[in-house]
């Protein structure tokens, strides 16, 4: 077996039988918690009884404040995996006030790790809560109750031996939804089996799962890409989503399972296969089915930057290379012509993406391409509102007829 993981007994340091436990390839994206801040604990009643001390008057001190639910963002977690197999967490409660007007100790707070792209939603409200794109960020997402007063706060000049005190307040309980997008600059999409996890394994160090059969990857494989040298060197992350196909928005195939993870990427790189490998003909409507579920999924995936590339260039069938080269044309999208076997035309898909990466982040892309600018809706509606623009409001009108 693999020596992923190694026991050694603590007394005579030797080494047991190893065994693979590999948590990490459990892709984790969604996950629901139940979360129930610590209690504040009771006030406390009492009487302070000293000798020499006649009339001492209430002592009892206030209870501690229950502990908080708190979440933070890690860079060190990358999947929600160890919230499916623990879905409850509990603040600790405050302790009880006491005698001699000692205030209870605060409960400890709980401390969640989410890795970065988190959303959290309330499951019975559907309110988003918070969105974890940073890593560090901390939030609580459920308020420790308060401590209860004790019956040293309820004396006065007529009531001197107060038997009143209060208990704690709850803590708050709410149910969470926590959905995971990741954050990458590269979205690679397109069918099964046209060459994604090999473009990643090519341009990155991440070794996907490689396989010839339909959906060969099961979570979304994380790749950094570098270009230059030092010490202008740059990197992007580029994000293999497991194959779509025809009517993947409404649950076929893997479904919208990965679809959000498109969401958070600057760029998408559309992936065709253009040999006659892959049974499909022409290779245009598969370039639309795939745009028709991305527009489907309905969070403008479609608008997105887009490049399209050509792979498996080696074995391509030069019919359907030039009908992909004349609709690429059409709509003005640039397309690159790659062989992962060859590794012709990889070197400059990865400049380029880079390149767009770059201007993105720099905020030059729309300038230097007007296409990528959200377009006017309809000329109908651009002449309404110039209308709208042109009349004068009553009372500047009023203004008008009296300088007259």
């Amino acid at each position: 077996m693999s020596p992923a993981l190694r026991w050694v007994c603590p007394l005579r340091r030797i080494p047991a039988v190893a065994c693979t436990i590999n948590i990490d390839s459990m892709f984790i994206d969604e996950a629901i918690i139940r979360i129930k801040a610590g209690d504040g604990g009771n006030g406390c009643m009492a009487f302070r009884r000293e000798k020499f001390v006649p009339r001492g008057g209430p002592s009892g001190g206030d209870g501690g404040r229950g502990g908080d639910i708190v979440m933070e963002s890690s860079e060190r977690h990358n999947t929600l995996v160890h919230f499916r197999f623990n879905p409850e967490y509990k603040g600790e409660r405050g302790r009880h006030g006491e005698g001699s007007n000692c205030t209870g100790r605060d409960g400890e707070s709980v401390v969640l790790k989410v890795p970065v792209g988190t959303i959290v939603y309330d499951q019975n409200t559907g309110e988003r809560i918070h969105d974890f794109s940073a890593p560090d960020e901390r939030l609580v997402v459920a308020h420790g109750g308060r401590g209860g007063r004790g019956n040293q706060h309820f004396a006065t000049s007529t009531h001197q031996a107060p038997q009143e005190h209060e208990q704690g307040f709850p803590g708050e309980e709410r149910v969470l939804r926590l959905e995971l997008k990741l954050l990458a600059d590269v979205g690679l999409v397109g069918y099964p089996n046209v060459g994604k996890s090999t473009l990643v394994s090519r341009i990155s160090a991440a070794k996907p799962k490689i396989a010839d059969y339909p959906f060969t990857p099961l979570q979304p494989n994380l790749g950094v890409v570098t270009i230059g040298e030092l010490p202008d060197e740059d990197s992007y992350v580029v994000a293999d989503i497991p194959g779509l196909i025809e009517g993947a928005h409404t649950g076929t195939g893997l479904g919208i399972q990965f679809l959000r993870h498109i969401e958070r990427t600057r760029v998408l790189a559309h992936m065709i296969d253009v040999s006659d490998a892959s049974g499909r003909p022409d290779p245009v409507a598969d370039f639309k089915v795939i745009m028709g579920e991305l527009k489907s999924f309905g969070a403008d995936l479609e608008k997105k930057p887009m490049v399209v590339v050509a792979s498996k260039i080696d074995v391509a069938n030069p019919e359907k290379l030039d009908k992909l080269a004349r609709h690429c044309k059409k709509l003005k999208l640039k397309m690159y012509e790659i062989s992962a076997v060859t590794g012709k035309g990889i070197p400059e898909l990865k400049y380029a993406l880079g390149k767009m990466v770059s201007e993105i982040r720099a905020g030059a892309y729309a300038e230097e391409h007007p296409q990528a600018k959200k377009r006017p809706v309809s000329a109908r509606k651009d002449k309404k509102k110039a209308e709208r623009m042109k009349r004068v409001s009553k009372q500047r009108a009023f203004k008008l007829r009296q300088s007259r």
